[in-house]
């Protein structure tokens, strides 16, 4: 029987032991100086905190906004059981960009490991990353946009907005667009057409998205669990596609196609579950990065009159250049569309698509004074140099002239939208080519009316909360 003395001591030592497991949460080894900031509680953190959406369309989130404000640029906190290093400042976020393989990998958390696949793209490093990188410019480079690509894409943008204009309907930009990219892209990879299949591959990754920022909790009934389930279900039709190939000596003229025969090398480092994998990324990233961007460039130019004007022009001086008005889009106007790609990087400045990019300190890291623990995490945040004052006036404002002048199809210290170093988006060139083409024919060929209301548009981080519908029309010529 366990006397009030041997009770009383066991309970002292475990207030000890706790006392001390928390003091060591909140005051993490280091060999040297710890950048400021909360460790939040232990094992959670300060997760919960991290995963209230932002409910401004553009803007800080409040999670980083409230710790600037008390830390600094850079600080420390821990999300989903990881220490991480929040970085907002544009010279450590390039260094870090360009020390990548050296002092940082690219790296994630487990729970989002998770979701992206321990096969995924961007999990391989070096090399590895190199070879499969030049697989997909395979497809998405720009020497296929400009052969092939840029063709399609505008046989399909024309007929896709001659559908929305002839049925007379209002138009939920953001899902009329999803749609769009999707089908395209889908066909492109795997010859997939929804309308021929009972699989349907697009309501799985609707459940993927709607988890992809979600608390980790895989119990049926959440969103994360719902993410998880719609990534399985997709990778099962892609795989199942893929093993139909193995044995079909038809030619689809696809990039899974091309996948199969590269794994059928005895020298490839590609494998089935990375070709099927590198599909589902590159599945997701294509159609809803560039229908948010598509989605939020028409909002931008509807709320600013000036801009559609320079825009038309923009277009107009294209076809009047033309032998024939009803000529595709060449590879050399699409490059001549100077403001069309200013209106596009001040889309994506203000959209910050990414919320954040991590990588992990393979061995401890000074910067600014402060030391980065090997082992943890930084979580680099784009959005805070977009909109930072000292670097774009007025930050808030939609205004592409800031653009005049300026370098337009590259990244910099102050412009990551497609991420830095040798990350840099491999599918940059595609979103950009897709929305130009679409803005392309949008204002020469229709006019629209934005419709007030509308259901909530829910992206990554962000509750965009009157969704964008749109009433289209075809203009009158003469």
């Amino acid at each position: 029987m366990i006397t009030r003395e041997v009770l009383l001591c066991l309970v002292a030592l475990l207030v000890v032991w706790v006392s001390h497991c928390v003091y060591r949460w909140k005051n993490p080894k280091c060999h040297g100086k710890l950048p400021p900031g909360s460790m939040g509680f232990p094992f959670i953190g300060e997760t919960i905190q991290f995963f209230i959406p932002n409910h401004s369309l553009y803007d800080i989130p409040p999670f980083i906004r409230s710790r600037m404000a008390r830390y600094g640029s850079l600080f420390r906190t821990s999300l989903v059981g990881r220490k991480v290093v929040v970085s907002v400042d544009p010279e450590i976020n390039y260094q870090i960009f360009q020390q990548e393989g050296k002092s940082f990998v690219i790296s994630y958390t487990e729970s989002f490991s998770e979701i992206i696949g321990r096969k995924s793209l961007l999990v391989y490093h070096e090399m590895a990353h190199k070879y499969l990188k030049n697989l997909i410019l395979h497809l998405v480079g720009p020497a296929n946009l400009k052969a092939k690509l840029i063709h399609e894409m505008d046989e399909s943008t024309r007929t896709r907005l001659h559908s929305w204009a002839s049925h007379g309907n209002i138009v939920d930009i953001k899902e009329a667009t999803s749609n769009m990219v999707f089908e395209y892209f889908a066909k492109k990879l795997i010859s997939y057409d929804e309308c021929k299949t009972s699989k349907k591959l697009k309501d799985n990754y609707n459940a993927f998205m709607s988890g992809l920022i979600s608390f980790p909790i895989n119990i049926p009934g959440t969103a994360y669990h719902a993410c998880l389930e719609g990534r399985k279900n997709a990778l099962k039709v892609i795989k199942d596609t893929m093993e139909g190939r193995k044995n079909c000596n038809i030619n689809h003229g696809d990039f899974l196609d091309y996948l199969v025969e590269e794994v059928r090398k005895e020298d490839t480092i590609l494998s089935e579950e990375i070709a099927v994998n590198m599909i589902f990324l590159l599945l997701f990233a294509a159609y809803e990065t560039t229908s948010t961007a598509i989605t939020l460039a028409i909002k931008f130019i509807s709320d600013h009159p000036q801009v559609l004007i320079q825009l038309t022009r923009e277009h107009e001086a294209i076809l009047k250049s033309r032998e024939s008005k009803n000529s595709e889009i060449t590879w050399q106007e699409y490059k001549s569309m100077t403001f069309t790609h200013m209106v596009i990087n001040e889309t994506l400045r203000l959209a910050n698509i990414v919320p954040g990019m991590f990588r992990k300190a393979v061995k401890d890291v000074q910067m600014n004074g402060f030391t980065i623990p090997a082992g943890w995490l930084v979580m680099v945040v784009p959005a805070i140099t977009h909109l930072d004052p000292d670097k774009y006036d007025d930050p808030l404002l939609f205004n592409p002239w800031r653009w005049e002048g300026k370098e337009l199809h590259a990244g910099s210290k102050t412009f990551m939208a497609f991420g830095g170093g040798v990350r840099l988006c491999v599918g940059a060139d595609f979103a950009k080519l897709k929305m130009a083409i679409f803005l392309h024919y949008l204002v020469l060929n229709y006019r629209w009316t934005v419709i007030k209301g509308g259901d909530t548009i829910r992206m990554p981080g962000l509750i965009f909360p009157n969704g964008l519908h749109i009433k289209i029309s075809e203009k009158q010529n003469g």
